[in-house]
Parts: structure tokens; sequence; C-alpha cells
């Protein structure tokens, strides 16, 4: 009777060949501790698959035996690698291992790499669980769909367990978390969360980064149920939710992947490739079609069974370079003696096509920080498959910028001017994220140069450009308040600042600024098309100062940014403008409201005026001041396009300042 019950619970042929096949994209359906309901062949209770193919033995351990070796022994399905065991009776909430014999004879502990639940750290055991009972109220993810490319994205990145803590410093829980912090991202008004890694780990001070259990959503802020909660009320508020995604590499944990079976199952045996040495981190072997089948499917549980709306693929850069953080002799070339990981690329390549065959609409995010071409390019053109990628270098030449005394800035303007010659090049994301406020790297606010008050000024100005640039836009929490401390994992944010003007004066900016972002369609409609966006003057480094024209799908549609970024006031500044007429500031940085010192927000009226030095002597793509800026209507790379008579502004530009201004439509 065992027997047959167990043949009947056996995994299809066709499962276990499109697993080794390495196209088997639903593989927890197949692998790990699966709910089997009562029938009239058996009891209900709990099967046991795991894929240990160089094993000696398996047993279940656990609560059903008190973790006794010998009393759940596992049955080998032949040429399949898989070892199974039915457990009749067994409930939901009962912890497990494998019991691994490898082929030295030495056994091991081994969590379910396809656990759906697992204790809290310190502890490591495996739970059996049930991921059907939730009653999902949005059910149609879809309902608000919009195409991302055209659609405004504020993405606000979250570490869940230090956006808050509670007073004796335990963590929100989940749904705790849906009551605040939804409320709070709708106020400030995002259009995206962020999750960093919430999938298993054992080490708080990873950040989630080394997984354990990629099928678990961490315990510590409470069930699947309240994960699946706090992404319902997203949903039910219109918001998207993001997740971030490891697949470059696992720790070294011995109840984790590492040396599953005895032998290098999940990651590279040659550990010139199969470690990160710096992270004390082992690398997925993605020459394995097994390893594709468990990754691919990870990705699509995710997204269909808690219903992300996306994944940001962590450390691409690691995957797709065979000498990532690796010193010379210490790497090994490809087939074809480069230094790019062939089959990396073809995974992260098959796992874009295969997400985005079942969840069109779905966000693929990629972390690289390199100059890697067509990370956003479609595959069958070479690309990588992602629809978005996160602008590095863009970050990096931003924050040294504004590092700096606004003395030395005219020798460095090309840092502010060099993301327009490449930024149709990928689909981009403007990122402030976590990893810019930690070790040792100072907080955004307390990376502005100057001042205790000219550091607040900074970062509005900044923050402003950041909105004002085409592509979308992620800020890592604490950034919208001034959190003046780098970012710590094992404490809340620092919410007793806003106890003080400056930074909720910053907040209220934020927020005011985000909204701005929202409601204007030029400042996001175009963000992927050099329609979108034209020069005003981008070569004034003597005073510091950059202007440029944002633009919609209507000719109707567009905004004027002026930007002041040194600590001088700039009088009767000249502004070569699209049309005559009436400019009305949408913006200003330097706001008494927000904690600057200017109390009114003059319009300005275009006159006719000869502006000489606005010469496009680097290739800039200016505007030319006429009547109608519609696309067509703009002019490309001609020298010396302004000259007599154009239609020009005078600006009082405060120091340290930007402003966004639109045509009142008043001649």
């Amino acid at each position: 009777m065992k027997q047959n019950i167990l043949m009947n619970l056996r995994p299809s042929d066709y499962q276990t060949y499109l697993f080794h096949e390495g196209t088997n994209y639903e593989s927890y359906q197949m692998l790990g501790s699966l709910y089997i309901p009562e029938n009239d062949e058996h009891t209900e209770g709990f099967c046991f698959r795991v894929w240990a193919p160089n094993a000696k033995d398996v047993n279940l351990v656990g609560d059903l035996n008190s973790w006794r070796i010998g009393n759940h022994r596992m049955q080998r399905i032949e040429d399949t690698g898989i070892w199974m065991i039915f457990v009749p009776g067994m409930k939901v909430g009962e912890k497990y291992k494998y019991a691994i014999t490898m082929s030295d004879g030495n056994t091991r502990l081994k969590a379910d790499p396809f656990a759906l639940f697992a204790e809290q750290r310190p502890n490591t055991a495996s739970i059996t669980y049930r991921l059907d009972s939730y009653e999902w109220k949005n059910p149609n993810r879809n309902n608000n769909y919009q195409q991302p490319y055209t659609s405004p994205m504020l993405i606000y990145e979250v570490h869940v367990g230090s956006w808050r803590r509670h007073e004796d410093g335990s963590f929100f829980s989940y749904r705790e978390l849906a009551n605040e912090l939804i409320p709070y991202v709708l106020d400030m008004g995002y259009t995206h969360i962020e999750l960093m890694p919430i999938t298993e780990y054992p080490y708080d001070g990873s950040w989630g980064y080394q997984v354990t259990g990629y099928y678990s959503a961490t315990s510590r802020y409470g069930s699947p149920e309240d994960l699946m909660y706090f992404i319902d009320c997203c949903h039910g508020a219109g918001l998207k939710v993001i997740m971030d995604w490891v697949p470059a590499h696992f720790p070294k944990d011995e109840h984790g992947l590492a040396r599953f079976d005895g032998t290098c199952l999940y990651e590279y045996e040659d550990m010139r490739l199969g470690e990160h040495k710096r992270w004390g981190t082992l690398v997925f072997d993605y020459s394995k079609p097994q390893v594709h089948s468990f990754l691919i499917s990870n990705a699509m549980f995710w997204l269909e069974v808690y219903r992300f709306d996306g994944l940001r693929v962590d450390a691409v850069s690691s995957m797709i370079f065979r000498d990532y953080d690796r010193p010379t002799g210490k790497w090994q070339p490809n087939i074809k003696g480069g230094r790019e990981n062939l089959e990396a690329i073809a995974f992260l390549q098959k796992l874009n096509i295969a997400v985005f065959e079942k969840f069109p609409n779905t966000l693929m995010i990629a972390e690289e920080s390199t100059d890697f071409p067509l990370v956003t390019g479609q595959v069958h053109e070479g690309g990588l498959g992602f629809n978005y990628k996160w602008n590095m270098g863009w970050m990096h030449d931003s924050l040294k910028y504004f590092s700096m005394d606004p003395l030395f800035r005219k020798n460095n303007h090309h840092l502010l001017t060099f993301l327009i010659m490449y930024t149709y090049s990928e689909n981009f994301i403007l990122a402030l994220s976590h990893d810019e406020v930690v070790h040792g790297k100072k907080s955004l606010l307390d990376k502005m140069y100057g001042s205790y008050e000219d550091k607040f000024a900074s970062l509005r100005a900044f923050y402003s450009l950041m909105m004002a640039l085409p592509g979308k836009k992620l800020l890592f929490m604490g950034g919208e308040f001034g959190q003046f401390i780098e970012w710590k994992y094992d404490s809340g944010l620092d919410w007793i600042l806003l106890d003080y003007d400056s930074h909720r004066n910053l907040k209220h900016f934020v927020k005011a600024l985000n909204h701005i972002y929202r409601e204007n369609t030029c400042l996001w409609q175009l963000d992927h098309e050099p329609e979108g966006f034209k020069w005003i003057r981008a070569d004034d480094a003597d005073n510091s100062v950059i202007s440029f024209c944002r633009c919609g799908q209507h000719k109707d549609e567009y905004m004027i940014m002026v930007f002041n970024f040194t600590a001088m006031h700039r009088h009767s500044y000249p502004i070569v403008v699209p049309r005559a007429g009436e400019y009305y500031q949408v913006l200003n940085s330097d706001s008494k409201e927000y904690g600057g010192h200017t109390s009114d927000w003059p319009s300005y009226t275009s006159v006719r005026d000869d502006i000489k030095g606005y010469n496009d002597t680097k290739g800039y793509d200016y505007i030319h001041g006429n009547n109608n800026i519609h696309r067509n209507n703009y002019i490309h790379g001609n020298n010396n396009i302004h000259g007599n008579n154009e239609h020009v502004i005078y600006m009082e530009l405060a120091p340290l300042s930007a402003v966004y201004l639109r045509n009142t439509g008043k001649v």
C-alpha cells in the first residue's frame, strides 16, 4: 500500500524532464513539502521531494520523529536524482529538515531549498506550509495597469526591518507595515514600493542579500499571509510593489544550498568562478539546467503566488563578468578567452523571456554597474532583456559633484551634463539607493558640501535636478526628510528629526516635488525618447548654471528648469525660452516654505533680445526660440542657434537653487 501511494505521488516524467532541461518554471509544484489532500487512496499529509542526486541516503527529520535519523527514510526516484517520502497526517506548521548522507559517509542537516516557510533566526528549520488560504481582495492586479515607459514611476525603497521599529526595538510586522507605510507613501506621492530582500536569510547584517530560503518569506515580520496582505493592500491603494531578488550568489551556511548533497550541486565547482571572497558567498552554476529551473521558478513564484509587480535583480554585474571583484590570475576566462560569463548571460536572457511571456506587464530591473551594452535591449537583438536598469554612473557623477566645494564645480561641469550623452542607450532608473548611505559614505544630506543650511539647500536642488532629468526615480527611505546619519539596519529611522524645522521642511519639499512630477506629463511621458529633453544652456560652467526643457507628447506640454549650483545669487540671468509669453514658477527650491529664503515667486515675461554666448560647441541638443516646440520643430546640432531676437526671460537665481517654470499661455 505504501509503495502504491508513493507511485501515485511521484512527479510526472514530463515535470522531471523539464526540470533537468532547465525549463520547468513551476518547480515549486514538484519539489519541496507539498500538501496532499485526503482522497480514496490516502489520508491528507505532506509529500516531501528533494533533488540530491549525489547523496548516498536521505532521511526526513523534524518534529514528526524528534529529529531522529532513520525513522523516515526517503526513497530515491530512479534516474531523476530526486528523493521522496509521504507522511500521512502531517500538519501545517511542523518543523523539518533533510538529513543528507554524503558520499563520504558524513550526514548533514539541510533546510529544504523549496520550503515555503522557515524558522526565525538563529533557528534554521524549514516549516510545512500551505499558501492557498489567503483570499485576495484585489484579484486583478492589472486593473490599473499603466505602460511603464510612458507613466510616472517614483519608487520608495524600503528595508522592512528598519523603516520603523517599536519602542522596545522589535520589528513592525507586514500587517503593521500595511497600516503605517502605505498611507505614508501615498501621502508623499510615490507610485511604487521596493522591498529590500524578504526571502529568508540567517544574518541580519546581510540586509537580506545572503539568502538561504529562496521560496520562504522571512518570518521576521510575520507569516506568508501577512506579506500577501501587505501586497494586497498596496494594490488596493494603487501602489505597485517590487521585490529585491538575489540570483547572483548565496551564503555558505551549512544548512543552506552550499554543497547540498556533498557536491557543488548549486554552485560552480571551480572556485575561480564559484566564490565571491569579499562577500563570503558562493555563485550559482549557470551552466546547470537544474539551476535554471530552480531560479526561474523562484522568480515566477514571487510574481505568481505573492503577486509582486516586479523584481529588482541584484548584482547583475557580478553575474555577467567572470573577473568581477577578482584579481588578475584568479579568474577563469570563458571558452572564447573573454571575461564575460556566457552561461550567466544566457540565463538572464532566458529568465527575462520566460517572465515577460507569462507576465508581460512586469518590471524586471537590473542593478548593473558597468557599461555592458543592451541590458534593457531585446533578447533577439542581443540584449539581456530587462526593461529597466539602475543608472549607477549618473548617481556616482552627481554625488561627486554635489560633495565638492562650489568654487571648484566649474571644472567639473561635465559631471552634470554627461548623462544626456548616453541616457537613451538604456531605459534608466535614477536611483539613490541604500548602497549610497552606508559603509562610511555618509547620508545623502551629509554628502552635500557646506554648512548645515547649505546642505539642505543643496539637497533640495539635487532632488529637483533628479526629478527633472529623463529616467524613472528611486529614493531610499529616510532621504525624504534628511536622515543625517548613515542607514543602520538594526534600528529604525530617526523620525524624531521631523521635530526640527529643517527636516520637516525638506519632507514637505520632497512631497511637493513628487506631486509636481506626477501631475506634469512632460516630466515622465517621454523619459526614453530624445524628443522629451532639450538643453537651453548646458555650457555655462563658469557660473555652474544649467537650464533645459522637458517636453511631453503634446506641443503645449513642456516645462523649463533652471539650476544654480553655486553659493552666489545670480541677478537678471538670461534664459532663452521656446515661445513668447509669461512664465510662472511651478517650483522654487529656495522658497521659505521649504526652508529657503525666497518669499515670493515672481512670474517672468519674455522679451526679444540678442543673447550672446549660447553657442553649441559640444554637440548639445538645444531648443530654438520659436512659437512651436513640438518635436518636429526642434533644431538639432546646429552651431550658434541662439542669435538675434530670441525670446528671453531674465531671472533671479538664488544660491544653490532650482526653479521649474511653465508658460501661462498669455503673450
